[in-house]
């Protein structure tokens, strides 16, 4: 029954996802239109998109999983962080001023920001080629967790075939409805990703297994009194980390600071600053309080599969079975998982192919048509969303070690120079190249001297690699950390842009 359940709501799910692609192709006759929707998406939508590209089914098989497991309620933290840092406050500091700047030089992208702002071409094909080279594999990580999940639920069909499924569903309405497709899928995604989280929650903590909420909490700190401390006791400096790197993480990444262009006013900002929280909160903290129960499902044993079959292992132990009631739960939660992959994978895979066709190839050939622009930017949807396929079943050695550093990577190469790019007049060109390259340098610095420090190192360079990629984190952190700062310090002794030119970029 679990599987019948399942995909017929599978096949419901898929044919509203391209229902909503053929709808929303006839406001894509335009690159604006194609990549931000005519700038009037609405509060609602907004939030949602935000919200649904910020969590892909990684946060719960992976992060909720491993680190509900690894360090208890203290995990939670994560969650408020996600919602607090990386939404409310990224929506009150950045869209306002975002949304401003970027209908002033009516840009699409944030290579083109970067152009318009600065007044450096260059500057937009490096950022074009640092999104390029660290996005495009990212795109194979929104597919993790998606094939533990699956694959328990149907154990003899092929992982593949289900990441195959979720590749061909997202190329259909993206590549006919861009990012008004996106943006409203995501809407209806995100309404599947809250009932499936409550349902979640509410399924798990009534388990005999939880036998209720403080009931489950004096069970788990009976198992370990650290799993039950607020703070996450020896894990604190952990937990730190993954809080900064995963919410101030995304007040660099184009992907997420692309919603701020579309927004169609300021009224709308305001509604979607507090709905993007809200949705954060309710995902992220949902997500790893369960993880933070997972031991009391699965009798306190690790699952075969490790962390990532944490999630998986335990919804299928509390609501497989016969009950009509637990399967619909368990298919809501498969499409909840599926639908935080397919936003992400969208909202990633459209912010690639724009960096090639609308940053990259304009600089270099000359009359580029609009139309010409347009077909390409959906060739190449259609082409990442493939490569996607192909890293993520191939599972490539370079592949997964660009996955590990995307995140940190491109956010440290980009968080200064946009952060201080739309407040302050004082910003030169030098000084964004410097949180530019410093970034890069400091992701790349700390690897290597990882690497060639690290115990594994006799074991050769991919040991030592593998070693050192478990600092990912703390890496992209110091990136952030070292873009911030060193911004501001060389714009001090550097060359100011032309005050009349800064009049026109600051004009609103």
């Amino acid at each position: 029954m679990v599987q019948t359940v399942s995909i017929v709501a599978l096949c419901l799910f898929a044919i509203l996802m391209v229902a909503v692609g053929v709808i929303s192709s006839k406001h894509t006759k335009t690159m604006d239109g194609f990549l931000l929707g005519g700038r009037k998406i609405g509060a609602w939508v907004s939030a949602f998109a935000y919200g649904t590209s910020y969590f892909s089914a990684v946060i719960f098989v992976g992060y909720a999983g491993k680190h509900g497991w690894d360090i208890g309620f203290a995990s939670i933290w994560i969650g408020v962080g996600n919602a607090i840092l990386g939404c409310l406050l990224a929506w009150l500091l950045l869209a306002k001023r975002t949304r401003s700047m970027t209908h002033t030089l009516n840009v699409k992208t944030m290579p083109e920001f970067f152009e318009g702002r600065y007044h450096c071409t260059g500057m937009k094909i490096y950022a074009a080629i640092i999104i390029f080279i660290f996005l495009v594999p990212y795109s194979a990580a929104v597919y993790k967790g998606l094939g533990s999940m699956f694959n328990a639920v149907f154990p003899s069909v092929s992982v593949t075939v289900w990441i195959l499924i979720v590749a061909v569903l997202t190329a259909v309405y993206l590549v006919l409805g861009g990012y008004v497709a996106t943006a409203y899928t995501d809407f209806i995604q995100g309404i599947i990703m809250i009932f499936g989280v409550i349902a979640m929650v509410i399924a798990i903590v009534m388990n005999p297994a939880v036998g209720g909420f403080s009931e489950g909490i004096a069970k788990i700190k009976a198992i370990d009194p650290m799993l039950t401390n607020i703070w996450g006791g020896d894990n604190w400096k952990f937990l730190c980390t993954n809080i900064l790197l995963t919410s101030f993480g995304t007040w660099g990444l184009p992907q997420m600071v692309n919603k701020y262009y579309a927004i169609k006013d300021e009224k709308a900002i305001k509604t979607a600053t507090v709905v993007s929280a809200l949705f954060a909160l309710i995902i992220g903290c949902g997500a790893y309080f369960i993880g933070s129960l997972s031991r009391l499902l699965l009798n306190n044993q690790l699952p075969q599969g490790g962390h990532d079959a944490v999630i998986p292992s335990m919804l299928m132990q509390a609501l497989g079975g016969s009950n009509l009631i637990t399967n619909i739960i368990l298919a809501v939660i498969l499409l909840l998982l599926l639908s935080a992959s397919m936003s992400t994978l969208a909202s990633v895979v459209l912010t690639s192919a724009s960096a090639i066709s609308v940053d990259l190839i304009p600089t270099v050939k000359k009359n580029y048509s609009a139309k010409h622009q347009m077909a390409l930017t959906r060739f190449l949807c259609f082409l990442f969303v493939g490569l996607s396929f192909w890293f993520a079943t191939m599972n490539l050695a370079i592949i997964v070690s660009i996955m590990s550093f995307s995140w940190g990577g491109v956010s440290g190469c980009f968080i200064g120079p946009y952060l201080w790019g739309i407040y302050s007049k004082k910003v030169t060109k030098a000084g964004s190249w410097a949180g530019m390259l410093g970034g890069l340098v400091t992701v790349g610095g700390m690897l290597l001297f990882d690497m060639m420090t690290s115990p594994q190192l006799a074991n050769g360079l991919n040991a030592a690699f593998k070693a050192a990629s478990a600092n990912a984190p703390t890496y992209g952190v110091a990136a952030m950390a070292v873009s911030l700062l060193i911004v501001p310090l060389v714009s001090l002794f550097t060359k100011k842009l032309p005050e009349e030119y800064l009049e026109k970029v600051f004009k609103n």
